[in-house]
């Protein structure tokens, strides 16, 4: 039995700074993450974490004194929630940890992953087999087929690779009449209209409004999962700027039950990035360079550090309701000591040469260079 936590296994405070740290960098473009995704993603490197690396990522997800335990404890319950919804909705999480031949995971950590996370643990010589169809085919499979690929190649140098990913498929507890969507209006960021399905609905909702917005609360099924609308008054980019976590729960907590009409645009996007800069810029840097101190996670003495963290996801919202998808990788690699900027180097004296074969290994020749004459 999972026990329950103190903290919240994704709070909304990590979720509007990753959103609005990766929205600033796609200024005019569509944005949509999970920061799900990435939470959990991010509590099973915590839990192989030590030291400063393992505080820099408490720092990141927000768990303020919460310790390893407790945040493995809250994911566990999180992903145990999101399984028992209602009839109307379908959501899944899955998590899985691919590792080299060459690394063995510590037991406590594999442990870990396998009761909190529900983690399927995989070996995978990343050199010879062909890692990104396997990864991807597995990210297939569990978005429903909505996302095929999170890799468009794996490093050969790569000694672990730790995807989650989420689907989700919900109908609107008061679906759309199809007969009332019609073609409209919608402005662009630049000012450009272009002709759009708007979808229409009157009735009683869930409304906020003040100076800056109006927002209204669209719920699924029996009403535990709800999309939230927020339609600035002024600039979308000045509204997503001045998002936070202390605003956000400030909101949820005035919504009340309201008449009026809503017209909503049918919408289907993509979004995938890179969440390497988004993450040193929220304080992990260390878990990216020769510094980070993943000891927790492997018993061999092998020191890794994060590679690359990708994220892709998925959505589409109709009269009917809302399917979306998102997967999170994180690659990880040996912890190398980082090679310095510019160098000098003149062979000058007696030197040592070798011809190897990068494959398998092989040194092909070798030798002492006394006089090159």
């Amino acid at each position: 039995m999972i026990k329950s936590s103190p903290i919240a296994a994704v709070s909304a405070t990590f979720a509007c700074r990753l959103f609005t740290t990766l929205a600033e960098r796609s200024a005019g473009e569509n944005v949509f993450v999970s920061p799900a995704s990435v939470a959990l993603a991010l509590a099973m490197l915590h839990s192989g974490a030590r030291g400063e690396t393992q505080r820099a990522l408490a720092n990141v997800l927000d768990l303020g004194g919460a310790d390893a335990d407790d945040l493995n404890q809250a994911s566990a319950a999180l992903q145990q929630q999101l399984a028992r919804l209602d009839d109307h909705i379908k959501l899944s999480v899955a998590n899985a940890l691919w590792v080299s031949e060459n690394v063995r995971l510590d037991d406590d950590f594999a442990r870990t992953t396998e009761r909190c996370y529900d983690a399927a643990i995989r070996s995978l010589d990343f050199a010879h087999q062909p890692a990104a169809r396997i990864i991807n085919g597995w990210v297939e499979e569990h978005t429903n087929g909505k996302i095929e690929r999170i890799v468009e190649q794996v490093d050969r140098d790569t000694l672990l690779m730790l995807v989650n990913a989420i689907y989700f498929k919900g109908e609107w507890t008061e679906p759309f009449n199809r007969q009332l969507t019609q073609d409209g209006p919608f402005t662009l960021a630049g000012g450009q209209q272009v002709q759009h399905p708007m979808m229409a609905q009157r009735g009683r909702f869930r409304y906020l409004e003040d100076r800056a917005f109006q927002a209204v609360a669209l719920p699924y099924g029996g009403g535990r999962v709800c999309m939230y609308i927020f339609l600035p008054r002024g600039d979308l980019a000045d509204f997503t700027n001045h998002l936070s976590g202390k605003r956000w729960e400030s909101w949820m907590s005035h919504f009340s039950s309201t008449e009026g009409r809503l017209v909503l645009p049918r919408f289907r996007a993509e979004y995938e990035a890179k969440l390497n800069d988004a993450l040193k810029s929220l304080g992990m840097g260390i878990a990216f360079d020769q510094r980070a101190d993943f000891g927790a996670m492997v018993d061999d003495g092998e020191r890794l550090r994060i590679d690359e963290v990708r994220h892709k996801t998925f959505v589409e919202v109709n009269e009917e309701g809302t399917e979306a998808a998102a997967v999170t990788s994180v690659g990880m690699m040996r912890a190398s000591f980082a090679p310095k900027k510019t160098f000098s180097m003149v062979v000058d004296r007696p030197f040592f040469c070798a011809i190897r074969d990068e494959r398998s290994g092989t040194i092909l020749f070798m030798g002492a260079i006394n006089n090159p004459s």
